[in-house]
């Protein structure tokens, strides 16, 4: 297939956009990875801030879809595009001039914020995971069943009770003691 057949294959963005506001959400992805790089690069430029860039380039986005049922192609998409966010760019650089700087300490503040998901951190909730497990898998079937099903389910004990042909007194014994075993395995 020549560049020409593959040109004519693929919508223009101004069909995309067409469609998007008709209701295809393919439409939209299209458009989307059409354009986002070169968006983004654009918003980085502009902001020296992949932080920043971040913010505006998914407000961009969101007003593309907000705006997509009254979008009308009088201009190109790319210019309707760029113009939201040029609009945005401006919007940021005003509110700028009216934030408050940040104090003089805001390095160290942010420095001694704690992060909760370091790697050690991962790793030791990864490690509780699959003693968890190993404590599930240890238990008889019938209690690892109403564990499974008040705790992952959240149901009552009545229903767990219908579903497992047992009365609620005798599901209640069973998770009581599934309990008090998965303590001992978990905290020995």
């Amino acid at each position: 297939m020549d560049d020409s057949a593959s040109a004519q294959a693929t919508p223009g963005d101004d069909a995309l956009m067409l469609a998007f506001a008709a209701g295809d959400a393919a439409a939209f992805e299209v458009l989307y990875h059409r354009h986002r790089d070169r968006l983004y690069r654009f918003l980085v430029h502009q902001l020296r801030s992949p932080a920043l860039a971040d913010d505006v380039f998914q407000d961009v986005w969101q007003r593309v879809i907000a705006s997509r049922e009254s979008w009308r192609p009088d201009a190109l998409f790319t210019t309707w595009l760029y113009r939201i966010a040029h609009n945005r760019l401006a919007d940021h650089w005003r509110a700028a001039r009216h934030r408050p700087p940040a104090p003089d300490d805001a390095d160290a503040r942010t420095a001694a914020i704690v992060d909760p998901d370091t790697p050690e951190r991962q790793a030791d909730a990864f490690e509780q995971r699959r003693r968890l497990h190993r404590a599930l898998d240890a238990l008889p079937d019938e209690q690892r069943e109403v564990v499974l099903l008040r705790l992952e389910q959240a149901l009552s004990l009545e229903e767990i009770g219908e579903i497992t042909g047992a009365g609620r007194e005798t599901v209640k014994s069973r998770l009581r003691y599934a309990m008090d075993k998965l303590r001992a395995m978990l905290n020995p």
